[in-house]
């Protein structure tokens, strides 16, 4: 197979993300942001580019393990970064969290991981937003563009953020583009894990490599290639092509809004909604 890291100007890149970071930042009125800290490249990569857009004293991380499901180097190799980019942070054990609401569940089930994964990401997601709230802050997320496309996150969990800086970034983007910024090896080339449950791997959980994942993806959505043209041209077979285009086009739903049936002649749009406000 044929894979590329699809095509990207990283100054550029680097340059409007900085931009963006401030500007939003300026139009919500609030005095920073908070990360959460995974000790993988998605979130240090975020930090790093968060710290030069608004110095190291407006950006506030987490790093929120579960110690039965999180290996001691990521948080570790998180408290690193935390030091090294100079932001304060703040490290919580959530597996007491996590215990005490399973325990008021009638209908808990200790054997769905993934619904029981999904509660440690919102659990990060509340804690984030807490701290947020205390600080006046925004939260800012650190999902990339692959991981949205495919809907690989906890919807109102990691999903549930203010700001997505590297949203349009591809993972394997992210990586080359930590590199660049001059985070540790070990960070940047760390396989990818949101580690909600004892060893959850993204690219095993996934069934496809991200160098796949990515040149499909990039193909596909950004050049408009079709199904056959991208495994002529890649010798990806045809049902990893479709598996990885279905799961896009399954998981939308992630990507919008809630659906509202329409009553009256008002519309929802963009300019009805009010301003962000932290205090809310």
């Amino acid at each position: 197979m044929k894979t590329i890291i699809p095509p990207l100007n990283y100054d550029y890149a680097i340059k409007r993300i900085i931009e963006f970071i401030r500007d939003k930042v300026s139009e919500a009125g609030v005095n920073g942001l908070v990360i959460g800290l995974s000790g993988g490249v998605d979130s240090s990569v975020t930090a790093a580019l968060a710290v030069r857009a608004l110095g190291s004293g407006r950006i506030y991380g987490l790093i929120m393990p579960d110690h039965r499901t999180t290996p001691r180097e990521d948080i570790d190799d998180a408290i690193e970064l935390a030091k090294d980019l100079g932001i304060e942070y703040y490290i919580i054990d959530i597996a007491d969290i996590y215990d005490k609401i399973v325990d008021t569940i009638p209908f808990y089930n200790p054997d769905n991981y993934i619904a029981n994964g999904n509660i440690r990401a919102r659990i990060r997601m509340i804690l984030l937003y807490y701290f947020s709230n205390t600080r006046r802050l925004m939260v800012c997320g650190a999902g990339d563009k692959s991981e949205l496309l495919l809907g690989y996150y906890t919807k109102y969990g990691d999903g549930g953020t203010d700001i997505l800086p590297i949203g349009d970034i591809y993972k394997t983007q992210v990586r080359r583009l930590g590199k660049i910024l001059g985070l540790p090896e070990k960070i940047y080339t760390k396989p990818s894990s949101p580690r909600l449950w004892v060893g959850q791997m993204a690219e095993e959980e996934l069934g496809i490599p991200y160098e796949v994942i990515d040149t499909v993806l990039y193909y596909y959505f950004d050049l408009s290639k079709s199904i056959n043209w991208i495994h002529d041209n890649t010798e990806i077979p045809i049902d990893i092509i479709k598996r990885i285009i279905n799961r896009v086009l399954r998981n939308e739903h992630k990507r919008m809004p809630p659906p509202i049936p329409k009553i009256t002649s008002v519309s929802l749009n963009n300019d009805w909604w009010m301003p962000y406000s932290p205090s809310v």
